[in-house]
């Protein structure tokens, strides 16, 4: 489980252990690195009471996904189409939305999406623009794709002891976090460069020759403070910018080596996106305001009735 940042996609901390234990729980051990000038996305699941807290208490801010069984009070409705509510005496808004994708074929997809944020004010942070900003939290995805296709290129830990493994992890995260801090070097040399736009492969196979052939690994001193030959290299390949797509995801089913479950309704080919329809969905009705009760009043209510038997015994 790892805290990445989405503009260089560099790790802000990372921990690891058997799969038994749960994300969620891993998760919680990276809360303590959050800054109030950070904002946390995240996916379905990571929603919970505490974590919401923990968040809070470090004074950051969160955007993030709710699971479909949340229940949530709508204590108002706003200009934008969310809804200020409240979960486990946090403070929070919520903006349910219909997102829909033309792609260049033609082909149309359509996905609901439930948001909770702390970010209450509609006026700087409308709920459209919210909903955009979420999917960046795909670049985390694009984290993990460098350390396992990049860097791996296809092979897997080969320890049979946890020491072992946990050593293997730190050398392969390792050199990861010293990529993108020279990535981020090369696109700050140039104003205007988005880091986004750095290849890391170009990064990592530059990198590579160099230890392997020992070449430009010793510098002149005039070349201090530059961005070196690995940036050079990455500047002279920048990528184009980042076209909108869309493809499913595929998860492999447990019970079978051979089947993959993939998402519904979405194609199984990465397609090209040409427009991206954001409707925010008005919220229900308000809850009524229960009525103010002072301390004598509530010795005096009436009490509830008991409950009626149950007219269909089992």
């Amino acid at each position: 489980m790892t805290l990445v940042e989405t503009g260089t996609r560099a790790l802000l901390g990372a921990v690891f252990g058997p799969t038994a234990e749960g994300g969620t729980s891993y998760a919680s051990r990276l809360l303590h690195l959050l800054r109030p000038d950070m904002l946390v996305l995240w996916d379905k699941g990571f929603d919970g009471n505490d974590s919401l807290a923990s968040v809070t208490a470090a004074r950051a801010r969160f955007l993030g996904r709710l699971r479909s069984n949340r229940r949530t009070p709508v204590l108002t409705r706003l200009a934008d189409g969310s809804y200020p509510s409240v979960i486990a005496a946090e403070k929070v808004r919520v903006i349910d939305a219909d997102i829909t994708v033309t792609c260049a074929d033609g082909t149309v997809f359509t996905g609901s999406y439930r948001l909770v944020t702390s970010l209450t004010d509609v006026g700087r942070y409308p709920a459209a623009v919210l909903v955009g900003l979420c999917h960046q939290r795909w670049e985390h995805e694009s984290a993990y794709y460098a350390l396992h296709h990049t860097i791996m290129n296809g092979r897997v830990l080969c320890s049979g002891d946890p020491a072992g493994v946990e050593q293997e992890m730190w050398v392969l995260l390792t050199p990861y976090q010293a990529l993108r801090t020279m990535m981020v070097d090369a696109a700050e040399s140039l104003p205007g460069t988005d880091p986004g736009r750095c290849c890391f492969t170009v990064a990592f196979q530059t990198a590579r020759d160099q230890v392997v052939q020992a070449a430009a690994v010793i510098t002149d001193p005039a070349d201090v403070g530059r961005v070196g030959l690995t940036g050079h290299r990455i500047l002279a390949c920048l990528l184009p910018p980042r076209r909108q797509r869309v493809s499913t995801r595929k998860v492999k089913s447990p019970m079978s080596r051979c089947s993959n479950r993939h998402e519904a309704g979405r194609p199984g080919t990465s397609r090209t996106i040409t427009t991206v329809d954001i409707s925010v969905l008005e919220p229900r009705e308000p809850h009524p305001q229960l009525p103010a009760m002072s301390r004598d009043d509530r010795n005096t209510a009436p009490r509830r009735p008991p409950p009626s038997p149950d007219p269909w015994p089992a």
